[in-house]
């Protein structure tokens, strides 16, 4: 089921490896209203393949972190969605 698109903001110039075709496929998800990526920078730590995880509430909606690699990059979501429906719908968008 989908709605009226959402809004990818595009604000930097560098992104994660395959992240902007997966918050495209977010934007079309009921419920999200404006997506933007924010921070990159590095970690310690080595994920294999990309992954998203729903960090804290902010204004509005939650702030996602993506990983892949030793790279990370912050996303800003707006949206009315609750964590738990988030989350079902990055883990969906991730699959597809």
């Amino acid at each position: 089921m989908t709605a009226a698109k959402g809004r990818l903001v595009w604000n930097h110039s560098t992104h994660l490896p395959g992240l902007i075709p997966i918050l495209e496929r977010l934007t079309h998800q009921s419920g999200v209203e404006t997506v933007t990526p924010a921070v990159i920078g590095k970690t310690k730590s080595n994920a294999q393949k990309l992954q998203i995880k729903v960090s804290v509430p902010i204004r509005g909606g939650f702030k996602l972190i993506a990983r892949k690699s030793k790279t990370f990059q912050e996303v800003f979501v707006i949206t009315p969605l609750s964590r738990s429906e988030l989350e079902l719908l990055i883990a969906a968008v991730l699959d597809a």
